[in-house]
């Protein structure tokens, strides 16, 4: 399942008997490539040892709410946001009362409702108490919320009696986590995505380039595949994996870059997350450029400009619905409204580089996409797979409305 490659989960234990499953459930994530971040509630360490849960999860146990360590560390809105999805198994008949009137008084409940990415709950419990009305009701206004919930099974039960309430198996619930990124919306639509940097040569040796890592790109690239798109994904140099179900495509130089989105053309969305060089060397000595040691004189490089990638493709007849990013360090929005003019785009992503914790080489991410009317639409700081599933969805309502 390369649909949890890299994805990270927030596993919520309840307190049921059912919770020995979890610690399998925790294998079976990791060994489909999801990182898992276990939080525990006070009924969960009766029934498992935080101890097994950090041992399979290779990470701490995330117990309580006013623990100052954990608050000083990742407290319960920094593992809301570094969340892809939250999956609570087992759910109890209680954990789902509480979830279902929106009461936070436990980490568990105060990280779902802090979070926005998708949870989904594994009911467990006595099959008397999941025919009960009051549970019932519960899970249908849960369902209403855009909760999911993974079963239950039917099966014999540890009280003796048969019947519906059994937490689904561990294998079951990996692959129910892995339909989660499966969402179809743009099904039989081609995507083209560029991503990290460029590199302009100077000489055999040294080239100008940039800060960026390609994470942004590669986790569109991978969200679009999610969302049933053919992927073509045109990336700058970078140390990255590539994702499952995408043509990946290598090259240098921004007129590489280019040629390659041309020779991909035509698409239906055009993605350019990649920063670009917007200037080279005019000239590419053909030897390494030697210093002269008898004098202290700097290096003169005489700078041309590169092709404007997106503006060419954004020009052309069979022009794609086009969006870009603006990376900047001051004025965002003001520069994001302006490049989306000038580059005749359909929507652009403002991101400010200068904020460490979401700029180049970082994990996390916070954008706000503005349209052609101005109008600003803002995603707060999460994860780039989460940020990226996000844009992706808003992407595909606004080619749709185009």
């Amino acid at each position: 399942m390369q649909r949890l490659y890299r994805k990270r989960i927030v596993l919520g234990v309840g307190g049921g008997i059912a919770a020995y499953k979890s610690a399998e459930l925790v294998r079976r994530l990791r060994d489909h490539g999801a990182e898992v971040r276990v939080v525990m509630t006070q009924g969960g360490r009766e029934f498992i040892t935080p101890l097994t849960l950090q041992a399979l999860s290779g990470h701490p146990v995330h117990l309580d709410l006013l623990d100052p360590a954990a608050e000083a560390a990742m407290g319960h809105i920094e593992l809301a946001r570094w969340a892809d999805l939250v999956l609570i198994a087992p759910a109890t008949a209680d954990l789902m009362a509480r979830l279902a009137q929106g009461v936070a008084n436990d980490l568990l409940t105060t990280v779902v409702l802090a979070t926005n990415a998708p949870v989904a709950l594994a009911p467990a419990m006595n099959q008397a108490m999941w025919a009960d009305p009051a549970t019932q009701a519960n899970r249908e206004q849960l369902l209403a919320r855009g909760i999911r919930l993974f079963g239950p099974g039917s099966g014999s039960q540890a009280c003796g009696d048969i019947g519906m309430g059994r937490m689904l198996e561990a294998e079951e619930l990996a692959r129910a986590a892995a339909d989660c990124f499966e969402t179809g919306m743009l099904t039989g639509k081609h995507l083209l995505i560029t991503a990290g940097p460029t590199q302009e040569n100077i000489d055999p040796v040294r080239y100008i380039t940039n800060h960026s890592s390609g994470k942004m790109g590669f986790a569109l690239a991978e969200a679009a595949a999610e969302a049933g798109a053919r992927v073509t994904l045109v990336t700058g140099p970078v140390f990255l994996p590539t994702p499952d179900r995408v043509q990946r495509i290598d090259v240098v130089s921004a007129r590489d870059m280019l040629a390659a989105c041309e020779a991909a053309m035509p698409c239906d969305i055009l993605i350019a997350a990649a920063a670009v060089a917007d200037y080279r060397p005019e000239v590419v000595a053909p030897h390494k450029l030697k210093k002269d040691p008898s004098t202290g004189d700097g290096l003169l490089l005489q700078m041309v400009r590169n092709p404007d990638i997106l503006a060419t493709l954004a020009g052309r007849a069979d022009r794609p619905f086009c969006v870009g990013f603006a990376a900047e360090t001051e004025n965002l929005l003001e520069y994001a409204a302006r490049k989306l003019r000038d580059k005749n785009l359909d929507l652009i992503v403002a991101n400010d580089v200068a904020n460490p914790s979401i700029g180049f080489n970082s994990e996390d991410n916070a954008v706000s996409v503005i349209d052609r009317q101005q109008h600003e639409t803002r995603f707060g700081q999460a994860s780039k797979g989460h940020i990226a599933r996000a844009l992706v969805a808003f992407i595909a309502e606004r080619y749709k409305e185009s």
